[in-house]
Order: C-alpha cells, then structure tokens, then sequence
C-alpha cells in the first residue's frame, strides 16, 4: 500500500486505542487476534461500522489466559475507541471524558501511530458476512448492562438449562481454566436475547391442533416477528449474527444456546419458507451457510483468531443435522419453491458435506424416532386421550 493510501485510511478509519495493556494479553477485533507485545497500544485503519472487539488476559509468562470478556461497537469515520487496562480488576475500563479528549487529539495528530497496529483488511469482507445485519440498534438492544459479554457471569443464566452432551462439553471447554478470576456475578446479566419458547401452548385447543402448532414453527416465527422485533425480518437476523460472534469470538455459551434456539426456530418451520417468508428464509440461509463457512474452516492464519467449531460440535446426530435434513428434503421436494431459496440452501447442503462428510438422506419413518439426548427441539407431539373418538 502506498503511503498516501496508508494515510488516508488512518485518517478516515476507525482507531482502537488500549493503553497499558500488559504484554502477552490476546485482543482481537472481528476475525483478527493479535498477541499484545511491548509496543503495542492498539489497532488503525479499522472500517467504520460494527465491530466485536475482545480480549484475554494472561499469567505473566504467558501461558495461561483468563475466559475472553468481549464487547460490541457501532462507530462512524474516524472515530476512536478508548479503553485503559486497570491492573487490580484484569480488564479494560472507559476514561474519563477529559482524559478521552485529550488522547482523542493526540491520536488525530498521529502520536501513537507508530504503536497500533493495522486492521488487516484482507478478512473485512469475511467480517463483513459474518455481521451484515448488525446495527447499532441490535447492539443497544441485546448487549447487557456494562457492554461486557462474559462467560463468567452467565453461570445464573444457563446453569439451569438443559443440555445436550455437546453442550456439556462446550461449557466444560469454555469454563476450563486454571487462570479464572473470580467475579461478583450477582451483579452481573447476560445479554437480552428475544425468549424463543421451545414448546407451544394455547389455552383451548385441540391436541390435533396443538402438534400441527409444535410440528411446524412458522406461527411462533411470525408472533416472534410482530411482537419482539416490530416486524422487522433484519432485527431477526440481526440478533442471529450477533449471537454467533458472541459465541465464536467471545466464547459466550449463552450466546451459543440463543444461537441454538434461532436456527432451530428457523429450521422448523414448513410453511413459511415455501410461502409466506421465501426471502427471509433465503437471507437466513445465506446468514448461516456464512457463519458455518467461518467457523469450520481447517487451517485459518493465527491472524484471524481461534475457532471454537469442529466436527464434535456438529456430529451427524445433532440438532442441526437432524433439522438441516428435515429441511433440505422439505425444500427440494417443494413442486414450487423460490429459485434463490433452492439455490442457497443446496449451497448450504454442500457445505454441510463437503465440510463435516454429512450425509442426508431421504427421510423416513424410522429417522424421528431418534434424538440426541435432552434435546429440547426435538418435535413434540401432543398425545391424544385413548378414549377420545376415533376419526
């Protein structure tokens, strides 16, 4: 790059200023990890827009890492974000507006450029993918109270929470460390990810009525859209997108689950696709065929960060391969179906293949009788009374 261009994108790029960041700390932003060396106070030529950035503190041979604390940002052209280590509570901290003005200005006449490092915007498109939907008003809706996601103050927000084995293992993985600091989680809340009920209830209706409602999601999807996101199908996505960054990036198990809830909200249901939300369902799939692209990539550059999906995450009887061939069949089988929608979703199948050897199926009677253990989002059916009459 020559340096007029350098220049210019320092200029109109976002900058992340950290200061006194102890050194062998990991920070990263989006899909980027850097691991903190004497000089470093940050990152320049960032884009402007949204962002996740996150970071672990480490022992000080740097061998060990605490659990990531990561937060999201929505900010305009050359802004700056400003965060100061505090040494006694091991994570970053705002200033205060006085001492922001100032580094503010030192910043704007390139006193610190030497110390940050550039955004590295070879992976912005893939950034770009993974959070295309979210805004500044899905952040201020779903972040919780401080910004901070954090696995460890979400013991009270999953700990009650029925997992599958692979769940378990996921929060055996993120909680395992022998560098933990210990936190006031009585003060501390999860994020505010819409409630997405996994069973339908109606008071009055009928049991036949009842395992239609469970068996296809498309009613719940559609009162999930009135209700919590005003009707708008982006907010939706949105929530989708953000939940899988906090996953993946921040190590947020919480963030997993709602991302769980999502997908199989989205998967299951029959009517919605074919009929009544085809462009949604094809902004979903493509939402997802990018998010599963990312994440289970084999051989990523330490650069882009550290990857938490493999294929013991997605083993052929999970959740998502039971509801992905539920799906795929529904969608192939349609006599007429959106020519986007069939598009992406074959992409979407030969992903799933190619990526993790899957293999699907045409289904049959024997294929629901099976479910991965505590699975929530298997199917319900509402059993009728053995006297009722027959039809």
């Amino acid at each position: 790059m020559d340096p007029e261009t350098a220049l210019e994108l320092v200029k109109q790029g976002v900058t992340l200023l950290l200061l006194d960041v102890p050194q062998y700390t990991l920070v990263g932003i989006d899909t980027q990890m850097f691991s903190v060396g004497p000089a470093f106070k940050g990152i320049k030529m960032i884009p402007p827009g949204p962002h996740f950035v996150y970071y672990s503190s480490s022992s000080r041979d740097g061998k060990e890492f605490s659990p990531i604390i990561g937060f999201f940002v929505d900010v305009g052209p050359s802004e700056v974000i400003i965060r100061k280590w505090d040494q006694q509570e091991e994570r970053l901290i705002n200033l205060s507006e006085e001492e922001e003005e100032r580094y503010s200005q030192a910043i704007k006449n390139l006193e610190f450029d030497r110390h940050l490092g550039p955004y590295n915007l070879n992976h912005y498109v893939e950034w770009k993918r993974l959070s295309n939907f979210v805004t500044k008003s899905v952040i201020e809706r779903l972040e919780p109270i401080g910004g901070e996601i954090n696995v460890e103050f979400e013991s009270g927000v999953v700990g009650n929470t029925p997992k599958t084995p692979m769940e378990k293992a996921l929060d055996k993985q993120l909680k395992a460390t022998k560098f933990a600091t210990s936190v006031d989680k009585s003060q501390r809340k999860g994020c505010y990810y819409t409630s997405v009920p996994n069973i339908i209830k109606r008071k009055g209706m009928q049991g036949q009525e009842l395992t239609s409602l469970n068996l296809d999601k498309t009613q719940l999807l559609e009162t999930l859209l009135e209700k919590d996101y005003g009707g708008s199908e982006d907010l939706l996505l949105g929530e989708l997108q953000f939940a899988f960054v906090a996953f993946l990036m921040g190590q947020s198990l919480e963030a997993f689950l709602q991302w769980k809830s999502l997908v199989s909200l989205f998967l299951g249901c029959t009517e919605a696709p074919l009929h009544t939300r085809s462009h949604l369902f094809t902004k979903f799939i493509k939402v997802i065929y990018y998010q599963l692209k990312y994440g289970l990539q084999k051989d990523r550059p330490d650069e882009s960060g550290t990857a938490l999906l493999d294929d013991s995450w997605f083993s052929a009887d999970s959740f998502l391969h039971r509801l992905c061939k539920d799906f795929f069949s529904l969608v192939q089988d349609a006599s007429v179906v959106d020519g986007d929608l069939l598009s992406w979703t074959r992409k979407f199948k030969e992903l799933l293949e190619s990526s993790l050897g899957w293999e699907f199926q045409q289904s049959s009677a024997v294929d629901g009788i099976y479910f991965e253990e505590n699975d929530e989002y298997a199917p319900v059916v509402e059993m009728l009374d053995d006297e009722a009459p027959a039809t």
